[in-house]
């Protein structure tokens, strides 16, 4: 999945359409519904995402980790994009534990999961379990970072084997789900740099900004709604297809 390499870096271009806390209040083109995820994943697709960041949502358009909602997605999403890579987030967004976090693991069997590892942290007795079951059961695992404190604390697990060897990929965010955060390309000094995969968010106007510096030195790239919703004026993207096709472009650079 990640194209991360030393020379000639071509990024990975994961799209984060919705996440768990906006909806179409934030903004009408944001997928919320099983169809509205689909047809987002599809557009996104053409625009040049590799990989989709998937969030499901329940009846009342809430954050959900349900098992069956996931599977029935995810049956979707490979039925109208299969070349398209998925990605399932076990987010809690102050919601849901880790022993539910474990259960959605368990019952979906994803290819690909991000995992907090503050979150995780919440039951340190489940860490193993975690851990080792996505080992088991052939989940790629990309941890969550928010700072290079998460870091050495991943650090530590890994250290200690309750993080199994292979599992060294990162999503470096930079900033937090605050309201009116905006992140800036040197909040990326914040995190010591790695030879393992790792993956880039930002929030705010300078998104695009944050993700081309990221790229700049070897990191992949996770783009959307989740995370910012306006292009470096301000302004609103049309939809989630607009944004990713504006990176693509600025990832690309200067045609010759």
């Amino acid at each position: 999945m990640s194209k991360t390499l030393p020379q000639s870096h071509t990024p990975y271009v994961l799209v984060a359409p919705n996440g768990a806390r906006r909806g179409h209040a934030d903004h009408v083109q944001l997928p919320v519904s099983v169809q509205e995820i689909v047809s987002t994943a599809q557009s996104c697709f053409r625009a040049g995402a590799d990989g989709i960041h998937l969030h499901v949502r329940d009846e009342q358009g809430q954050h959900s980790l349900d098992a069956g909602r996931y599977l029935e997605t995810m049956s979707e999403l490979r039925r109208a994009v299969p070349e398209m890579d998925i990605q399932i987030t076990t987010e809690a967004a102050g919601t849901f534990d880790v022993p539910a976090q474990l259960h959605c693991l368990q019952h979906v069997k994803p290819k690909w999961a991000s995992i907090s590892v503050r979150e995780i942290a919440h039951a340190p007795d489940l860490a193993d379990n975690v851990y080792g079951l996505c080992a088991e059961q052939g989940t790629r695992v990309q941890h969550i970072l928010y700072d290079d404190a998460d870091a050495a604390f991943l650090a530590d697990w890994q250290a200690r084997g309750i993080v199994r060897d292979g599992q060294t990929d990162r999503l470096l965010v930079l900033g937090r789900y605050t309201s009116g955060q905006e992140s800036a390309p040197e909040d990326l000094d914040h995190f010591r740099q790695t030879h393992s995969s790792w993956m880039v968010c930002a929030f705010g106007k300078q998104e695009h900004a944050c993700l081309k510096t990221a790229a700049d030195r070897g990191g992949d790239v996770r783009v959307g709604f989740e995370n910012s919703l306006t292009d470096q004026d301000g302004s609103a993207w049309a939809n989630n297809a607009a944004s990713v096709s504006a990176l693509v472009a600025v990832l690309k650079g200067p045609q010759q």
